[in-house]
């Protein structure tokens, strides 16, 4: 899955976000007989992003993904 750039058009920030997302996966759960857990193959099921806010300024209405902009 490609990452998403953002960028502020409030203050132009192009590199610190907070991204909410939720995500359904599917992984295989490998524990050792110790009972530690090791995360194996995990597959991406769906990915939702629910919200963006640019962490210079604050503004959440502001910021569109670069793909957006130029498209």
């Amino acid at each position: 899955m490609a990452a998403t750039r953002y960028r502020c058009d409030a203050c132009g920030n192009l590199t610190r976000f907070d991204v909410t997302t939720t995500r359904r996966t599917r992984a295989f759960h490998h524990f050792t007989v110790g009972g530690d857990l090791k995360v194996e193959d995990e597959e991406v099921l769906s990915e939702v992003v629910e919200d963006v806010q640019c962490r210079w300024c604050g503004s959440g209405q502001s910021v569109r993904s670069l793909e957006e902009a130029e498209g």
